[in-house]
């Protein structure tokens, strides 16, 4: 039920670019992560970092809650909150989840969604999820991340586990 499935990019596996100091071998391929542990860790995080970029450059980092619906991450804030501010300015954004053990980290855009159909279905599952009801108000904004590349390992077994999904 999520906007534009049909045209959703399925995302390619590989291991991130990182220096070899870091012992990463990127011919192992056999530990790294798949796509439904990603999304099992994403379904189950009650918060959710997002970093924005303030007009004059500087970052902006706050908790925010979110819903991952098939396959995809959705939240909202107040449109005149300091990181919808700097969201109507520019879209570009990092969300990542509480842990630094079971890493998850999204860097993309958003986009406001307003379709009062999946509004509908996104309420429903942030309430199952937070026991709250959001609604369709003129001080909210919701969105969408639209990812260009997610990070995701486990800090336990970084140099095996160390996965890049990019879109």
């Amino acid at each position: 039920m999520a906007e534009e499935k049909a045209n959703k990019p399925t995302p390619r596996q590989g291991r991130p670019h990182i220096s070899a100091d870091y012992g990463i071998d990127p011919a192992n391929e056999v530990a790294m992560l798949p796509w439904s542990w990603l999304s099992e860790q994403m379904e189950k995080s009650r918060s959710y970092w997002v970093s924005t970029t303030r007009p004059d450059g500087k970052p902006h980092a706050m908790p925010v809650w979110g819903v991952w619906i098939e396959d995809e991450f959705y939240f909202s804030t107040g449109r005149n909150s300091r990181k919808g501010r700097n969201l109507a300015a520019n879209p570009e954004i990092a969300i990542h989840l509480e842990s630094g053990d079971e890493v998850v980290i999204f860097e993309g855009t958003v986009e406001e969604f307003t379709n009062p159909d999946f509004f509908a279905h996104f309420a429903e599952v942030y309430n199952t999820k937070y026991s709250f009801k959001p609604e369709q108000a003129p001080g909210n904004v919701y969105y969408k991340l639209i990812p260009r590349v997610a990070f995701c390992w486990l800090e336990s077994d970084f140099v095996n586990s160390a996965t890049r999904w990019s879109f």
